[in-house]
């Protein structure tokens, strides 16, 4: 995802409790997730610097992110 793609991607995002996937540019799934407020937890993968480094090799892999609200 690009910046500009990413930024409007985390603005729309709900503040509602659901689940979310990473895949990669390959189509492989990287992480399934869950979040009592997707907005928040989602978002922090993109705005944190500080991430492990086997989350930041993650992050770096993101092409697309689903959600699905619960």
């Amino acid at each position: 995802m690009t910046p500009d793609e990413t930024s409007a991607f985390l603005k729309s995002l709900p503040a509602s409790p659901g689940v979310y996937r990473f895949w990669s540019v390959g189509q492989e799934l990287l992480y399934v997730g869950k979040a009592k407020h997707l907005k928040k937890r989602v978002s922090s993968y993109f705005q944190k610097q500080d991430h492990s480094p086997r989350i930041a090799k993650m992050v770096s892999q993101i092409e697309r992110v689903e959600i699905t609200v619960v």
